[in-house]
């Protein structure tokens, strides 16, 4: 924990800690690239890139975004240089996705024109805060405001913790949440505060402030809506996690299929033995997952030229559900990918100096932070449900559910019109093929959800339960409309390629990405109407193919992400443990 500490202090002495901060901070207004350099801190150390988030993420980006220029001029700066380390304090013990319901309160005490912060219960502690246990100082607390008896719902305090020299402030209690399955160089704590005095000045109030003489104002009249455009404000968060996730991936790939491209088992007889990456069982295990993974690169660097490019958050409110959807796609990949990695590697991918397992362990945790996956899955789906996701916060959501029905229920699909037992290569690799079934999906998956919340709605179920009963639905469209954004993504991408070569390149890898994703679901497209069993068959044997196409292309591709060998450093990367060793033309390798 001290080591990763320190090499967060060098990374702040580099100054990379004030990218984001304004310029009159002496920072560069400049969160793209802040994203950046998380992202290729991925490669690496994933305890260091936690941290970094942590600190330069979550804490300033909490002050950043939530803060006026009061808080900004006190503290982003030291923020920024490390010089004040601290913690976001949202998840507690009984309330980590229903942040709506957090309980720990911040009382508007007239006598010290201040706040007191209390921790009711121990449900109510703050839980799995990064750089609590240890290293920080102040804490962005999430707690519910209450001026004069009347709750105004969760807002945002700055509350010391510790001070300078370490010692735990009065009032507050914190303790080591203890060993966990990987990041054992993040100290994540547990927070409690009993009664704990600070200033008017420390609640972050950009969205609700309290006056001198104790009156609640907001610019924003409804709680619920405030609580979410609150919430928006912290998209960075989610973005970098999908970033971040890429960079594991591409990490665990580069070393398996470097690995499987010099490691040689079998053979014909009388023959040398072959590379394992020319046998269809090692491809099929990697190839479409190096597929996934370029195309989440191309989903996620388009979000994050798209967040660059606003203005504000009203210009393109689409930005929380793209962030939400490839922060799920993305986080479960790189599990997926980094246990198949493990198992290419044989029993050097078991070795703790190649890294697999550690990668594993430590982004594990990313499927649940930063938002449960299952859960964002539903706020896309949400999304899609309702045009009018600004007011979410004034429909109650029998409202939302009755106003998606009416307008999804004039959509309701018809039985897909290219329908048809076409089994040729030509239509089966088509980009447009691909483009049409996986929005072809979604609309059908739309159109239907919204009739089965509407029926149960009409019988008078309890809006909560109706949508409860429909909730692998839900799911599945959530999942459904990320997986067709991520392929326009990734055409997207391929479309730009700077030569012919690296296009056709590009293009059977999407075609590869596609066709498995349809593979994997076709009991779905079966029973929809969208293919017949020849087609379903034919996909089976052209997603084959395109893995033996690309194993050739495959070590070149995975070198393209860029990785320094001393970045990688997994001696099953460089076959003899030589980084930099020259490898044989053959499946992998170009040859």
């Amino acid at each position: 924990r001290e080591q990763v500490y320190r090499a967060l202090g060098r990374i702040a002495e580099e100054g990379f800690g004030m990218l984001g901060l304004p310029g009159e901070l002496g920072g560069e207004n400049d969160i793209p690239a802040s994203i950046l350099v998380f992202e290729t801190l991925g490669f690496g150390d994933m305890s260091v890139l936690v941290k970094f988030g942590v600190q330069f993420g979550l804490f300033g980006g909490s002050i950043l975004q939530l803060g006026t220029e009061h808080h900004h001029r006190t503290w982003l700066a030291s923020v920024g240089r490390l010089e004040l380390p601290g913690c976001y304090a949202m998840t507690e013990v009984d309330h980590g996705s229903n942040v709506r319901d957090l309980e720990t309160e911040a009382h508007w005490d007239p006598e010290v024109e201040g706040f007191r912060i209390r921790t009711p219960h121990p449900g109510a502690r703050k839980d799995w805060i990064g750089n609590a246990a240890l290293h920080g100082r102040m804490a962005t607390v999430f707690a519910r405001l209450v001026v004069e008896g009347e709750d105004h719902g969760v807002h945002a305090f700055l509350v010391p913790i510790r001070d300078e020299e370490g010692r735990t402030m009065a009032g507050v209690e914190i303790e080591d949440c203890g060993a966990k399955v990987g990041l054992h160089g993040v100290d994540n704590g547990r927070l409690a505060f009993r009664d704990v005095t600070i200033p008017r000045g420390h609640l972050l109030d950009r969205f609700g402030q309290v006056t001198k003489d104790g009156r609640y104002e907001s610019s924003i009249s409804s709680p619920g809506r405030r609580f979410f455009t609150m919430l928006e404000t912290l998209v960075t968060g989610r973005i970098s996690i999908a970033a971040a996730s890429v960079s594991a991936a591409k990490t665990g790939l580069a070393i398996a299929i470097r690995y499987s491209a010099d490691r040689r088992q079998f053979g014909p007889s009388g023959k040398p033995e072959m590379p394992i990456l020319g046998y269809l069982s090692q491809q099929r295990l990697l190839l479409p997952r190096l597929a996934a993974t370029y195309g989440l690169h191309f989903a996620v660097r388009q979000l994050v030229e798209r967040m660059g490019a606003r203005s504000s958050h009203e210009d393109d409110p689409g930005i929380e559900t793209l962030a939400a959807g490839l922060k799920v796609l993305a986080s479960r990949n790189a599990q997926e990918t980094l246990q198949a990695c493990r198992e290419a590697c044989g029993g050097r991918g078991y070795l703790a100096e190649n890294r697999l397992g550690t990668l594993r362990d430590d982004t594990d945790v990313f499927t649940t932070f930063e938002g449960a996956n299952v859960v964002l899955l539903q706020l896309v789906a949400r999304s899609l449900l309702s045009e009018y996701r600004d007011q979410m916060g004034e429909l109650d959501l029998r409202g939302i559910i009755r106003l998606v029905s009416e307008r999804a229920g004039a959509e309701v699909q018809r039985r897909n019109p290219i329908r048809s037992r076409r089994t040729g290569e030509e239509h089966l690799r088509d980009p447009e093929t691909h483009r049409e079934a996986f929005r072809f999906r979604e609309q059908r998956l739309l159109s239907s959800v919204a009739r089965r919340l509407k029926h149960r709605i009409d019988g008078e179920m309890d809006s909560f339960e109706a949508l409860n009963e429909c909730q692998d639905h839900v799911v599945s469209l959530g999942r459904a409309h990320m997986e067709a954004e991520v392929l326009d993504a990734f055409l997207a991408g391929a479309a730009d390629a700077p030569d012919e070569d690296v296009r056709l390149v590009l293009e059977s890898l999407a075609a590869l990405w596609a066709l498995e994703r349809l593979e994997a679901d076709r009991a779905w497209f079966l029973e929809a109407g969208w293919m017949e069993p020849p087609q379903s068959r034919a996909l089976r044997g052209l997603v084959n193919r395109l893995c033996g196409e690309l194993a050739d292309q495959a070590v070149p591709l995975v070198d393209a992400f860029g990785i320094p060998d001393s970045v990688l450093r997994a001696p099953a990367a460089f076959g003899s443990g030589r980084p930099g060793r020259t490898r044989e033309a053959g499946p992998g390798n170009g040859g």
